[in-house]
């Protein structure tokens, strides 16, 4: 059954010289293409961008549509022909264009019709364009678009927002909140001026809600503070009990009025697109030509880039895990160069998929370690997450320490020290034109460094007060202890146990002299957890 937050195929449309057009969906639909190869053919050349038009028949609310020539069909079966002859996207254009003549004749195009500024000419003659506009690429972002936008993480706060969000649905010269926790995208909804009035309120909330129930609970959902009355708690409720779960995880939308009930109509397409690091809501008039906006949502890479130069620094709770390769010197001067570079990759690339299974945020470490933070999560502890990745990753790592033995045949044991701590700390990103790293300020990632630096033999060392915030049932999973000297020397571990740092190393002797300043700290080994989560990570 189709989705209730995408619109219909339109009818073909006819023009006063009986020029079959198509909208954009339709030439999608009938070429078996994304939204995105569409783009991707208009930026190349192999296609002019549509003409926007107003519909007819009243099949949508929208008032202005783009549309293609029926032709443009043809040009997209042979751009397919020759894809299937194993022929790369620069070969295809330069073929296509070196089919036709140099330059292009009246009879093809009069003098109202123009190329796309990129096309080769060829290309877009044999699809007979009429009155196209040329193709410009202008650098479009989200923080300076038009259209109000805004990305919220799994709980539904909000990360971040554009100015032309702040100046539509909230009040002017308003900031978001320093802590994560106040963000709460619903309190702003019932608070600002325009959503809780609009005709369309209950759709959009329908929309969001339909995307928050995918990982929010009902009982999550009103664990999160949002700021609301009784009756908006209620409205909220009853909402969320009534629509299904949005499980696509493509490009989505919704049409909603902004209008206050009563009043003019004013049509928005209200769009969603996922990402590993929220979902990004941006409002955008019906009839306005969609392309640009599109083909930027499609790239995350630039979506994503732009909102993180543009996010403010937030506080929030947050676990830190560092680890650092044990005997790293040692190691980078018995292998030439290039193996050691090889050796560290295999390691990163080794722990992918566990950090992206438990959410974690990938941290500037000085040096060949790692640093990731984990943040809090709408259905699951963040907490937990932590711990159980470090687990993973002494296991992984084990895997990876096979693998070099059996390639080097040296008695080198690969070994990964970690160490954990949490905290509530402020959040953000240093950055370069051309470069930006996630980062904490606050002692917490001091803290788990210190344990990191205090592992050893690829052991894993949590704080007490880290340990003490799983729920019972998650510390059940895991087993831990202080290892203790025997009077004839023997190990003796007493499990479940913690120890401060300055019963468990004599601080009087200089290389000890670094962990003076967790001295007090009150420690565990980590020596086994019981692997509850086996859920894939849920980011795109």
């Amino acid at each position: 059954m189709d989705s209730p937050y995408t619109s219909g195929l339109l009818s073909p449309r006819f023009n006063n010289n009986v020029m079959v057009m198509l909208t954009s969906k339709e030439l999608m639909g009938r070429a078996g293409i994304s939204r995105a190869t569409l783009n991707n053919y208009i930026a190349l050349g192999l296609l002019p961008k549509p003409e926007v038009m107003a519909p007819e028949g009243g099949a949508t609310r929208a008032r202005r549509i783009g549309y293609f020539p029926e032709a443009a069909l043809e040009a997209l079966d042979r751009v397919r022909s020759l894809k299937e002859r194993g022929q790369t996207m620069d070969q295809i254009v330069e073929e296509l264009a070196a089919e036709q003549p140099g330059e292009t004749s009246r009879d093809t195009l009069d003098s109202s019709q123009s190329v796309p500024r990129e096309a080769k000419p060829a290309v877009a003659a044999a699809v007979q364009a009429t009155q196209v506009e040329p193709v410009v690429s202008p650098r479009l972002t989200l923080v300076d678009c038009e259209q109000p936008s805004y990305l919220v993480n799994g709980k539904f706060e909000i990360e971040w927002w554009n100015d032309a969000a702040e100046m539509s649905f909230l009040e002017p010269g308003r900031q978001l909140a320093a802590e994560m926790s106040d963000r709460s995208l619903f309190t702003t909804f019932f608070a600002g001026k325009s959503l809780a009035r609009a005709a369309g309120r209950t759709e959009a909330l329908k929309f969001h809600l339909a995307i928050a129930k995918v990982r929010l609970s009902k009982a999550a959902l009103f664990s999160i503070d949002h700021g609301v009355n009784a009756s908006q708690a209620e409205e909220l409720g009853s909402i969320y009990d009534a629509v299904d779960p949005m499980t696509s995880r493509g490009l989505t939308f919704t049409e909603i009025n902004l209008a206050p009930d009563g009043e003019k109509p004013e049509w928005y397409r209200l769009y969603a697109a996922f990402f590993r690091e929220g979902t990004l809501f941006s409002y955008v008039p019906a009839e306005s030509n969609i392309d640009a906006l599109v083909g930027l949502l499609s790239r995350r890479d630039l979506v994503i880039r732009d909102i993180l130069r543009s996010r403010k620094p937030y506080l929030t709770p947050l676990a830190v895990l560092v680890a650092d390769l044990q005997g790293s010197m040692k190691i980078c001067a018995e292998l030439p160069p290039e193996e050691y570079f090889e050796l560290i990759n295999d390691i990163w690339d080794a722990m992918g998929t566990r950090l992206r299974k438990y959410y974690a945020t990938h941290g500037k470490h000085v040096g060949d370690g790692l640093v990731y933070y984990f943040l809090p999560q709408p259905d699951c502890n963040y907490i937990a997450n932590a711990v159980q990745c470090a687990h993973e990753m002494r296991e992984t790592m084990n895997e990876v320490n096979r693998a070099w033995k059996d390639r080097k045949n040296w008695l080198n044991e690969l070994k990964l020290n970690i160490g954990l701590d949490e905290g509530e700390e402020w959040f953000g990103t240093y950055q370069t034109p051309t470069h930006l790293e996630f980062t904490v300020l606050g002692d917490t990632i001091n803290r788990a460094a210190r344990l990191s630096d205090f592992a050893h033999s690829g052991t894993v060392w949590i704080s007490k007060t880290m340990l003490s915030k799983l729920s019972s049932t998650e510390r059940q999973d895991v087993r831990f202890g202080i290892r203790h000297q025997g009077q004839g020397g023997e190990e003796v571990l007493v499990p479940q146990s913690y120890g401060r740092i300055s019963n468990l190393l004599d601080l009087s002797m200089p290389e000890h002299f670094k962990f003076q300043d967790i001295s007090g700290m009150t420690v565990a080994e980590i020596l086994d957890v019981i692997q509850t989560n086996d859920t894939d990570a849920a980011g795109q």
